[in-house]
């Protein structure tokens, strides 16, 4: 675990604690922060979370404090491909450097810091991940949704 200080953010909130043990996260908070701040992820169950942290390689959290701010996660086969998923910080913190933070520790993991290709699934933020070094890829536009 290590502490992230932003900048520009409020007293309140100004240390987080980056966590990277699954053991440590509270899943009815990550349901709650996915319902507030994650339409694509509103009314996840808590069994189905367990599992997807279970069969995710990277997950990183923020805490401030006992309360969860930010999640992320990727799958990856740890040398050609990757995919980060639900990324996802609390409206509240938003506009604070932690999303970048987040992805720039789960691009860091070492299930993902040597991947050939990292891909991700947004509607709404291009812009964020361009910003980040993410280009739009127009080649993997393909899903199967069961």
């Amino acid at each position: 675990m290590g502490q992230f200080v932003a900048t520009n953010i409020t007293a309140e909130a100004a240390v987080l604690r980056l966590s990277t043990d699954n053991d440590e996260l509270d899943l009815a908070q990550l349901q709650n922060l996915m319902n507030l701040a994650a339409p694509w992820a509103n009314h996840r169950l808590i069994t189905d979370l367990e599992r997807m942290i279970q069969a995710s390689e990277a997950v990183i959290h923020l805490w401030d404090e006992d309360f969860l701010v930010a999640f992320g996660r990727a799958t990856s086969d740890g040398v050609y491909r990757a995919v980060l998923w639900d990324v996802i910080v609390h409206p509240r913190y938003q506009g604070k450097g932690i999303g970048r933070r987040l992805v720039s520790e789960l691009l860091a993991q070492p299930s993902l810091c040597d991947v050939e290709k990292i891909y991700l699934v947004t509607t709404h933020q291009q812009g964020f991940y361009e910003r980040l070094g993410f280009t739009e890829n127009a080649s993997s536009t393909m899903v199967l949704v069961r």
